[in-house]
């Protein structure tokens, strides 16, 4: 089920809140409630694989309360790395063994990814890992399932870490204003979803398949090359973080807080400052759970820290999917912010503008290699993008596909910068003036019309799935 579709916004949605909040006398009813409608949320997509999600909460759930149980250091490392061994097994046998098997030259097994593995795998693993740790007790099978099912973050997350949402889960607040700006968020992030990223997607789609074609006929002018990067550049921005704006809202309508996963990234100024943006919650977790326990930085071995950081990002690579653009993804975010540590960049480079132009023109790049079917169509692609391909540059297709997508296009770059935010600050910074009244009176009824346009999109049946469901 899509947050994005007329079966989730005026059934399925309503139905639950409605329930929630008729039951408000009882939190543990309100969390029976949570956890049946997560359930059934995911089975209405996985209706198999939904068995998988129950048995990672009850593994988990078990082999946390061991942990919590044994007196003896040692048997609660051993039984930590026996639970941290099942989940990268589950992960390994369902997302990368037919790749495992390509590689060693194997006829490779083909089996149906479940929807959004790799986000609840992780929040089982930081579970399991916080509580081996002490920071959180260990759960019944009860609290770990909503934790781990619940709807709003389930498929493409934020990825919410147990010490963060431990407390809430039994002790948290609701509020009309809490439900108030839950739905406001929501809004925001189907709006996003649905004007823009699936405008970009229709173009960065055709131009992308067009490439692939022109290896046997014609290759595409370098116009048409760099306008289908920077569609799919916009196009994943806005469809990732619009998931993550519609799930933070949906949690604030029911009493839950989460952390934001996006902090405009596209006006970073390097690129160890575009992934403190970035999936904030990935960045977090591989932080947390990976880095540090190698040992970070603080390593008197410099050595060390390289090889910290390069574990990492093969690990970010290998996240995301199991393909070769996605290790070479990972690996040369490694390399560039390897070098940008050995040059001591940004602080020796003044010119805000030069920074912001390389850390785009990068992250562009590497957009392509993420988004080409393999190594060698993202070559192509680029050889397209630098016009050395005996391609051309100009190209007609390319500007009338400008012309019918300028608004869209405009309003994307606009909004990938935090015109929005900083308007906001200066609005509540002036609570009496005119123009704040004037914006509180019609912030709803943009909002009202802003749904109503969603909608009529979604009806007539112009929405894709999201991204980031693949991973």
């Amino acid at each position: 089920m899509l947050f994005s579709s007329i079966v989730f916004l005026f059934v399925f949605f309503p139905a639950v809140l409605i329930l929630y909040y008729a039951f408000s006398f009882s939190r543990v009813c309100q969390n029976v409630i949570l956890l049946i409608a997560s359930l059934v949320f995911y089975a209405w997509g996985e209706p198999v694989y939904v068995l998988l999600m129950i048995a990672s909460i009850l593994v988990n759930s078990v082999l946390a309360g061991l942990i919590g149980k044994m007196p003896g250091r040692r048997f609660r490392k051993i039984i930590l790395t026996i639970a941290i061994a099942a989940n990268v097994a589950t992960l390994f046998v369902f997302k990368y063994l037919g790749f495992a098997m390509e590689i060693v030259g194997l006829e490779p097994v083909s089996l149906p990814l479940p929807i959004g593995i790799s986000f609840f795998t992780f929040q089982a693993m930081s579970y399991v890992i916080d509580v081996y740790r002490g920071t959180v007790k260990a759960e019944n099978p009860f609290y770990v399932g909503l934790y781990i099912s619940f709807f709003p973050q389930l498929i493409a997350g934020p990825i919410i870490q147990y010490n963060t949402i431990a407390e809430q889960i039994r002790h948290r607040k609701s509020s009309f204003d809490m439900i108030s700006m839950g739905i406001s968020r929501f809004t925001v992030g189907l709006g996003k979803k649905i004007l823009l990223s699936n405008c970009f997607a229709g173009i960065a789609d055709n131009v992308f398949q067009w490439s692939m074609i022109g290896t046997e006929r014609m290759a595409i002018p370098a116009m048409l090359a760099w306008l289908g990067s920077i569609a799919y550049t916009l196009e994943i921005y806005f469809d990732f973080s619009a998931y993550s704006d519609m799930a933070i809202g949906l949690g604030l309508c029911f009493g839950f807080k989460f952390p934001e996963n996006f902090n405009y990234p596209y006006i970073a100024t390097s690129i160890s400052d575009f992934w403190r943006r970035w999936h904030i919650s990935l960045t977090d977790w591989f932080r947390e759970y990976v880095y540090f326990p190698l040992g970070g930085s603080r390593v008197k071995n410099q050595d060390f820290m390289v090889r910290n950081m390069m574990v990492v990002w093969l690990l970010t690579g290998i996240w995301h999917g199991a393909n070769w653009t996605f290790i070479f993804w990972g690996l040369m975010y490694f390399v560039i912010q390897l070098a940008e540590r050995f040059f001591e960049y940004p602080e020796k480079m003044k010119s805000p503008f030069v920074k912001h132009f390389y850390t785009l023109m990068i992250v562009n790049a590497l957009w392509v290699v993420f988004r080409a079917d393999d190594l060698y169509q993202a070559g192509r692609f680029f050889m397209n993008m630098l016009g050395v391909n005996n391609n051309g540059f100009y190209s007609d297709l390319a500007v009338m596909l400008i012309r019918e997508n300028l608004a869209f296009l405009i309003l994307g770059v606009l909004f990938a910068m935090p015109i929005a935010r900083n308007m906001n600050e200066i609005l509540y910074r002036n609570p009496k003036s005119a123009i704040n009244k004037v914006c509180t009176l019609c912030y709803p009824i943009g909002l009202m019309i802003l749904l109503v346009i969603c909608v009529s999109y979604m009806a007539s049946g112009t929405y894709n799935p999201f991204i980031y469901f693949n991973f």
